[in-house]
Order: structure tokens, then C-alpha cells, then sequence
């Protein structure tokens, strides 16, 4: 414990508060002798720097909760799924940078329910470096995380829907190796039909 709390730059006094909170998993205990490792020393430098970034105690205790018990990464990305969207690896600490206020329990719990977000170890992984992208664009243009997430929940509806319709009709004429391949012309229908509904949506303002 002291050497635990001599790498995390604390006293022993504020490691045990941190045990009594949960904040910290207990430690592997062989006998009478508890072993800390990396993970814990992880944790403890998370809590640090998001106490600095003006966040309590209480929202930290329930940040690792909703850690704690989030998705796997594994369970979130599938295992060989092919994908064209590049996952990132975030830490708490990152996502209270790009979010603020906004990273809270709630908004972490309906990100890993939506699927945007899963744990490996002690990193937080994002399934797409493009839509977090646009989430952290969002929520610093002025619109809150819960309403961002609740669109997504809707457009990912919607985009079910169109990956059926293209499946379809791809394997009515091929044979389902050339799902992957022309997948491409898909996205480029959808990106196309998008942005002329954009344009018809703003000259309705005009």
C-alpha cells in the first residue's frame, strides 16, 4: 500500500478513503498480503487528474461504476467484423477533456448502451474516431451530450434500416462475398441522398 501510494503521489491516509469509496478495485490477496498493480496505479492517476479538472469525489465514484460494469470491447467491435471506422482508445481523463460537464454516469451508461463506447482493461474504446469527432464538435458548439446520444440512438435506426435495404438488394443479384466489396457504393448513396436533403431542408427556410 505504500509503495501504491508513493507511485500515485498520495498519502497511504488517502488511499485507504479511496478503498473505503470504492473508487479503487480491491486488491489480489494471496494470505495475509493484498498485491496492487498497474490497474490500480491507473485508477488512482485517473482520480488525480479528474479531481484537477473540477470533477467530486461522488462523480468520480460514479464514472468507475458505469466503467466498471460497461461493455467489453470484444462484446462492442465483435469479433473479425470488418469495419471502415478506426476505434479509439480514450482514458476518463480524455473524455473530460473533450466533453466537460457532460461526461457524466448517465451520459457514459447511454453512450455504452448505443454502442459507441466499451472498457479493455483500464481505457475507455470508442467504436469510431468519426463520430466522436462530431460528438465533441456538438457538444462544444453548444448542444448537450444527452441530446446528441438520443439522435444517434435515432439515426442509427435509420441507417439499420438502409444497411437492409442494400443488403437486399445486393443478394438478390450476388452472392454474399460481394456484400464487403460493394459496400462502398452504399455509403456513397447515402452520403449523396444526405446532403441533398440538407439542401432541401435549408431552402425551406429561404
Amino acid at each position: 500500500m505504500e509503495e501504491l501510494a508513493r507511485l500515485a503521489g498520495i498519502t497511504v491516509r488517502t488511499l485507504r478513503f479511496y478503498r473505503e469509496r470504492k473508487l479503487i478495485p480491491p486488491p489480489r490477496r494471496e494470505g495475509r498480503i493484498a498485491w496492487y498493480d498497474e490497474h490500480h496505479l491507473a485508477r488512482l492517476r485517473t482520480i488525480t487528474a479528474l479531481l484537477e479538472r473540477g470533477h467530486t469525489l461522488n462523480g468520480i465514484a460514479e464514472l468507475a461504476e458505469a466503467f466498471d460494469h460497461g461493455r467489453d470491447v470484444a462484446e462492442l467491435l465483435g469479433v473479425d467484423a470488418p469495419t471502415e471506422e478506426e476505434p479509439v482508445r480514450l482514458t476518463p481523463e480524455d473524455l473530460a477533456d473533450h466533453f466537460g460537464a457532460d461526461a457524466t454516469p448517465e451520459n457514459l451508461a447511454a453512450a455504452m448502451d448505443l454502442g459507441y463506447l466499451g472498457t479493455d482493461g483500464d481505457e475507455i474504446v470508442h467504436i469510431s474516431r468519426s463520430l466522436l469527432e462530431v460528438s465533441v464538435t456538438l457538444v462544444r458548439e453548444g448542444i448537450p451530450l444527452a441530446e446528441v446520444l438520443t439522435a444517434g440512438k435515432r439515426v442509427r435506426e435509420h441507417a439499420d434500416a438502409l444497411a437492409d435495404l442494400y443488403a437486399d438488394l445486393i443478394l438478390r443479384h450476388s452472392p454474399e462475398e460481394d456484400l464487403q466489396r460493394l459496400r462502398p457504393l452504399a455509403r456513397s448513396v447515402v452520403q449523396a441522398e444526405l446532403s441533398l436533403a440538407l439542401d432541401r431542408r435549408l431552402r425551406k427556410r429561404d
